[in-house]
């Protein structure tokens, strides 16, 4: 039996907390999960233990594995789980060279301490991790309420333009069938042309707003996916990428309108193949469960960079070279998804790459 005199326990007891009060100014003082402030609290746990020359105090928590005096040698230890939302998600641990001493050399005291420190680091991590998820919140539905803006902005846009240019390219039909100047020929083709690229945009925006009439029918979703990647096949087929299509459910049906979901996997998969380096892979995964179909379409290109990753679905936004794209790929996506009742989703590759995520209801 470990029995301490009086005069040890108390200034064991100055030390605990001395201990706590250090940890808990340095958990105020903090802006975030930092490597800093668990190298504190390591730096905090360990001057409180009976025997702290020797001692080493390890933290495994999400993103960080961190040590003071790692030992070399086999060692005794006391452990204390460090839990976030009921769940456990690292540990702290003070160990003493098992050469020197043995379980018995630690109080249970500094056991009980131990639960406390990780305690105030599994709340320190909940704390953050719930700001974290409140400012994704917050920036999800700033982006919704900028899209609905640019929605409602762009089909007043569409529709004011779509009858000039249909005047335009009657007139300039009706002036190509009446001519006979060959010079006067060519620039009439010209405007025809421009005006035919000028209307595929209004289309797109109409796409993006939403303003689209849609023919939704109970459609197969794998003759869409599969037309859509043997249309592509030669683009991929120069860059040697091989496309990966992995169907958990072969008969999935959904209400869908087939054009609008072809126009969807046709915009991702060529931005894809795009951002997407020679001879690797495309990998579309479809399932689907009681409510919805779900569609993950990953490359292992550049990457969208987080500073950007709000602004890909607004329409002109694009990071492709002017002449290469008009930016409203993405933006027509995300209106027909959202005409769909559906949702769109992005997240990063491992090791790099981009992921997007798209599920809409079956019915």
């Amino acid at each position: 039996m470990n029995l301490v005199p009086t005069e040890i326990k108390l200034k064991e007891r100055v030390k605990e907390l001395t201990c706590l009060y250090e940890i808990s100014k340095t958990i105020s003082r903090s802006n975030g999960i930092e490597k800093e402030v668990l190298e504190k609290i390591i730096i905090s746990t360990k001057k409180a233990w009976r025997y702290n020359k020797k001692a080493s105090v390890e933290i495994q928590v999400p993103d960080y594995s961190l040590w003071i005096l790692k030992p070399d040698q086999q060692t005794v230890f006391q452990i204390s789980n460090i839990i976030v939302s009921k769940t456990i998600v690292g540990f702290i641990k003070v160990h003493y060279p098992e050469s020197d001493y043995n379980s018995h050399d630690f109080l249970q005291e500094e056991q009980t301490l131990l639960d406390t420190i990780a305690y105030e680091i599994g709340n320190y991590i909940e704390k953050f991790k719930n700001l974290e998820k409140k400012q994704l919140l917050m920036r999800t539905v700033e982006r919704i309420d900028r899209l609905s803006s640019l929605g409602e902005m762009t089909a007043g846009i569409a529709h004011e333009l779509n009858t000039p240019l249909g005047n335009i390219l009657g007139y300039a039909e009706l002036i190509k069938s009446n001519n006979t100047n060959p010079e006067i020929n060519d620039d009439i083709s010209t405007v025809i042309s421009s005006v035919i690229y000028a209307r595929e945009i209004v289309k797109k925006l109409m796409y993006f707003s939403r303003e689209m009439p849609q023919q939704l029918q109970l459609q197969e979703i794998k003759p869409i996916v599969t037309f859509v990647l043997s249309f592509l096949k030669q683009n991929l087929q120069a860059k040697k990428i091989k496309s990966e299509l992995i169907f958990k459910n072969d008969s999935i049906v959904a209400r869908v309108d087939s054009v609008q979901l072809t126009q969807v996997f046709f915009n991702i998969i060529i931005n894809a193949i795009h951002a997407s380096p020679d001879e690797s892979t495309i990998k579309i995964t479809i399932e689907n469960d009681a409510k919805n179909l779900s569609v993950t379409i990953a490359d292992q290109g550049t990457g969208i960079p987080d500073a950007i990753k709000q602004k890909v679905f607004e329409p002109f936004f694009t990071t492709k070279p002017n002449k290469d794209s008009c930016g409203l790929g993405l933006s027509v996506v995300h209106g027909i998804i959202k005409n769909h009742n559906g949702e769109i989703n992005l997240l990063n590759n491992t090791p790099n790459g981009t992921i997007f995520i798209i599920k809409i209801p079956l019915n």
